[in-house]
């Protein structure tokens, strides 16, 4: 008799707002290009991109590397990543992973994680917890001799549903489009919907919140700790049925969302078990 699959579990994070407080342009690289003030940045991204009828994703990388240039800031890759060293993140999170990683070893799952994230896949490359994750799935930029050049992969609401789908396959390359359309078997696929723990805040994480909530997996909106603002748009995606939980972006031991992850993930794990001996014991028969 073969030894049964080690259950996987793929906790997916959106990064700005999610694991971060703010968007990760408004740290180092705003300072550097001389922008002090941040809704400037931004107020210039939205008319460019309705002046253009364009996607405001790529409008915002093509102002980061048209307002680097002019400010005679660098735009190699290295440059990028250094900027992504300083972003700030919520509490907890840098202990966070070890955290799950335990519990997953303790419980016998194999746990993953993974960005989903419409900010600059260079930045988060430097930051301080991106050695944790399996894959990051974010917007990045083409390279000519280490130079930004041209948007290479930029990330709205629709492309993070298609990187479920890459996990949920056991996909890594973006390039691979003709293996995500392929037919494969749900029990042949890595990562079921259902053992899926999206984490997210903001309106790009919306159909990815509702698309695992759907397929029977689990949904959290985080929102920032004390703002009564965000708060209410969270309890308004549990209302609306676009998630399952909303609570405070405290990663903390003892904080909700804690609490909640590992009521999830023990969950998934005795769920998982219990088919498990349906099947043998419907094999006796």
């Amino acid at each position: 008799m073969s030894k049964p699959k080690k259950t996987t579990i793929a906790l997916i994070y959106d990064f700005d707002g999610t694991l971060s407080p703010k968007n990760m342009q408004e740290y180092d690289f705003l300072k550097a290009i001389g922008i002090t003030d941040k809704e400037q940045f931004w107020k210039e991204n939205g008319e460019l991109s309705e002046k253009n009828d364009a996607s405001n994703i790529l409008c915002y990388m093509k102002l980061m590397i048209d307002k680097a240039r002019a400010s005679g800031v660098s735009v190699k890759k290295q440059q990028f990543i250094d900027f992504g060293a300083n972003i700030d993140l919520y509490d907890g999170v840098k202990e966070w992973f070890g955290m799950i990683n335990n519990l997953g070893a303790e419980i016998d799952v194999k746990i993953e994680h993974y960005i989903n994230s419409s900010g600059l896949k260079e930045m988060i490359e430097g930051t301080a917890i991106a050695k944790e994750f399996k894959e990051i799935y974010a917007c990045s930029f083409i390279y000519q001799d280490d130079i930004a050049v041209w948007p290479g992969v930029a990330v709205d609401f629709t492309a993070k549903t298609q990187f479920l789908f890459m996990i949920n396959k056991g996909i890594s390359k973006i390039s691979d489009n003709n293996k995500v359309n392929e037919f494969k078997k749900e029990e042949d696929r890595p990562v079921p919907f259902r053992h899926m723990i999206y984490i997210g805040d903001g309106q790009t994480d919306i159909p990815c919140m509702k698309l695992v909530k759907t397929q029977g997996g689990n949904s959290i909106a985080v929102y920032k700790p004390y703002d009564s603002d965000k708060k209410r748009e969270a309890r308004k995606l549990v209302h609306d049925g676009r998630v399952n939980f909303a609570c405070p972006a405290n990663y903390n031991k003892n904080g909700d969302l804690c609490k909640m992850v590992e009521r999830i993930i023990r969950f998934i794990k005795a769920d998982d078990d219990l088919k498990m001996f349906q099947k043998r014991n419907l094999d006796k028969f």
